[in-house]
């Protein structure tokens, strides 16, 4: 869009001086929007022409005078100029702030993303958990990366992010990084969040995601069959850190809770619920709602067993859970014992509650969500696509019925003939 600006030299008549003199100020108005500022020169009221916007006159000081005023004026016109060749938006107070000889800031990448991190970093605990702080480090690195493979730049101005900018990083991230698609929509969503900051802070005046369409794929969630996890229970070991490991992934299974949350567990996140039996009642880490979670037998056993754990109790903590890195290097060694093909990590435990012991079980989906601390529905529908047995037993089921509906003789025929032999 064409700038429409206007050059305005004009006095305050009822601000005049000692000497009766009136101010003379510079209006600059650019797309409508309006910026003022004082010339520092002065003029006697009636010796001040309007329509030319100059001092009457061939004296030494209207000649001055208005020289500086034309000087000012061919200033303006040359700032418009140099801000429109940067490619920088020209507004009134950015004009302003160049006849002034203030510099503009000029805002990159790099810079505005660490100001979001640095922002994030001072809220983990209260409203981030400290993996999302680490994720969007990790995105930050992935963008350097990419700015010194494509551009050969340590950084680069917000004003040239574009929509090739975007498609180029999610290129490199699937090609040069070997990302998943998933994964790369991650990084791109994280990024996509700080532009859009930079956009509220009118830093960028365009979104360069407009038109960009960032695909996020349904994941084959993997689980413990129930054939499996029974393998798992039944197995006896001889070494008290594998015996511990499998114990707490259990926990796990019977209670969707994942790592950090069955982590930070305390004595007092068991209570009694409404139907009288123990609960655990907490709030999830990564999005801060609130789990319920009914205690079957096997968590029950779990807890009495490890009620009198040392390390536990010093550290205040439920249960003794060992590191996540160390946990799941652990049962790497427990899935070759119990002969199971499968990559065991603490999140599996997760996905094993959501499909084998609860959706397969007949469990609404909607309890299922509440109880794994889910902010919408649609993560939890993640887990039940993949439940093919109960959509197999449920459709035998339904034949069954529908079956029985339509040859309810043939039915009692054959009740009748049962009675009749014996």
């Amino acid at each position: 869009m064409k700038n429409t600006s206007n050059i305005l030299f004009y006095i305050r008549r009822f601000r005049t001086n000692k000497d009766g003199k009136a101010p003379i100020y510079l209006r600059l108005t650019i797309q409508g929007k309006r910026a003022e500022l004082t010339t520092n020169r002065f003029v006697l009221p009636e010796k001040w022409m309007v329509s030319a916007q100059m001092m009457k006159g061939t004296t030494e000081e209207a000649r001055t005078i208005n020289a500086y005023l034309n000087t000012l004026r061919n200033k303006v016109l040359q700032h418009i100029n140099s801000l429109e060749l940067q490619g920088l938006e020209v507004t009134s107070e950015s004009l302003r702030n160049a006849v002034l000889g203030i510099e503009q800031k000029q805002h990159t990448l790099i810079e505005v993303f660490e100001y979001h991190n640095q922002h994030m970093k001072s809220l983990v605990g209260i409203d981030f958990a400290i993996g999302t702080y680490k994720r969007y480090l990790v995105t930050i690195g992935k963008i350097k990366a990419f700015l010194k493979h494509q551009y050969k730049k340590e950084d680069i101005p917000l004003k040239n992010l574009n929509h090739a900018f975007i498609t180029n990083f999610d290129f490199y991230l699937k090609t040069h990084d070997e990302n998943i698609n998933n994964t790369a929509a991650k990084h791109i969503k994280n990024l996509k969040k700080v532009i859009h900051v930079t956009i509220q802070n009118e830093w960028l005046q365009s979104d360069p995601f407009n038109r960009f369409k960032c695909s996020y794929k349904d994941p084959n969630r993997g689980y413990l069959t129930p054939e499996e996890l029974d393998i798992l229970e039944n197995k006896v070991f001889v070494i008290n850190r594998l015996d511990q490991v499998r114990d707490m992934f259990v926990f796990s299974c019977y209670t969707g809770l994942a790592y950090a949350d069955m982590e930070a567990l305390t004595p007092s996140d068991v209570k009694i619920g409404i139907d009288g039996e123990r609960w655990i009642t907490t709030y999830r880490k990564k999005t801060d709602t609130r789990s319920s979670i009914p205690l079957f037998e096997k968590p029950l056993q779990i807890m009495n067993k490890y009620k009198d754990n040392p390390v536990a109790n010093n550290k205040g903590r439920l249960l003794p859970v060992f590191s996540n890195q160390k946990s799941n290097a652990f049962l790497k060694e427990i899935a070759i014992l119990c002969g199971i093909d499968k990559n065991l990590t603490f999140h599996l435990a997760r996905h094993t509650f959501a499909t084998t012991i609860t959706l397969s079980n007949g469990v609404p989906i909607e309890t299922v969500s509440r109880m794994m601390g889910h902010t919408s529905i649609k993560t939890t529908q993640i887990y039940s696509k993949v439940v093919d047995t109960k959509i197999s037993n449920d459709m035998q089921n339904l034949k069954q019925a529908l079956s029985r509906q339509k040859h309810p003789s043939e039915e009692a025929q054959g009740s009748t003939q049962i009675q009749r032999a014996v």
